[in-house]
C-alpha cells in the first residue's frame, strides 16, 4: 500500500521542520541511530505548537520512550509547568531522564514508570494536553482514561492513528484494529471533537469541549 503522503512531500515536510538547538538535535540522532520510535522533527514541531497554542501548563504524555517529544511538549510549558510522563520500562525511563536533563527540561518533568492503565487513574487532574502514544494494543484502553482527565478546552493528542495506512484495509492486523477501533470511538464521543491529519503515521488531535 502506497505511503499516507507522498515520500517526496513527506520528505519536504520533513526537511522543513524545526529541529530545535544541539541538545535536541543529538536526542533525535540518537533516535534514528539506535532505532527509537520517536515522533521526529514535524510532529514534534506539532506537539509543541498545539501546546504553546492553548497555553498549556500541565501536560501528560505516555509513552515517554527516550524524551524526544517530551522535550518538545516540556519546551513548551511556562516555568513553573508541569510535564507528567509514563513510561512502563525502566531502563527506558533511565534513558529519558538523561536526556530531559541534558536539553534542559527535567526540572518542569516528572516521570512515572509503570503500565499506563494503572498509573492514569490514580494522577490527578485535569491536564491541558495529553499526548498519547503507548503501545497500541491498549490505545482502546487508555481511552476513556484520558478524556476523564483532560480538561474541557483540552486536547487529546494520539500518534500512530493511520498504522501505515492498515486501517483502512478489509483484513487490518490486530494493532490496526485496536487503532480503528480507537479512532472509531473518539470520533463518536459526544464530549470530544476530533480530527486526524494525515502527518508521518497519522495524529489525531480532540479537542474537549464538554464533561
Amino acid at each position: 500500500m502506497p505511503g499516507i503522503v507522498y515520500d517526496a512531500i513527506d520528505a519536504y515536510i520533513h526537511d522543513l521542520s524545526n529541529r530545535g538547538d544541539a541538545a535536541l538535535q543529538a536526542v533525535e540522532n540518537q533516535g534514528r541511530d539506535e532505532n527509537w520510535p520517536i515522533v521526529g522533527p514535524a510532529e514534534g514541531s506539532l506537539l509543541h505548537v498545539l501546546a504553546r497554542a492553548i497555553g498549556a501548563r500541565r501536560i501528560l504524555e505516555l509513552g515517554t520512550a527516550i524524551g524526544y517529544s517530551g522535550t518538545w511538549l516540556a519546551r513548551a510549558l511556562p516555568p513553573d509547568g508541569e510535564l507528567v510522563t509514563v513510561e512502563w520500562n525502566p531502563e527506558t525511563a533511565e534513558i529519558a531522564r538523561r536526556n530531559l536533563a541534558k536539553t534542559g527540561v527535567a526540572k518542569r518533568v516528572r516521570i512515572e514508570v509503570g503500565s499506563a492503565l494503572d498509573i492514569v487513574p490514580r494522577l490527578d487532574g485535569p491536564f491541558d494536553l495529553i499526548f498519547n502514544d503507548i503501545d497500541k494494543q491498549y490505545y482502546v484502553d487508555v481511552l476513556p482514561l484520558c478524556i476523564a482527565r483532560l480538561r474541557v478546552g483540552g486536547l487529546l493528542v494520539t500518534d500512530n492513528v493511520l498504522w501505515s495506512g492498515e486501517v483502512v484495509k478489509r483484513r487490518r492486523s490486530k494493532e490496526a484494529e485496536v487503532i480503528h477501533d480507537y479512532n472509531r470511538r473518539l470520533g463518536a464521543d459526544s464530549r470530544m471533537a476530533a480530527v486526524i491529519v494525515p502527518l508521518r503515521d497519522g495524529v489525531s488531535i480532540a479537542l474537549k469541549v464538554s464533561d
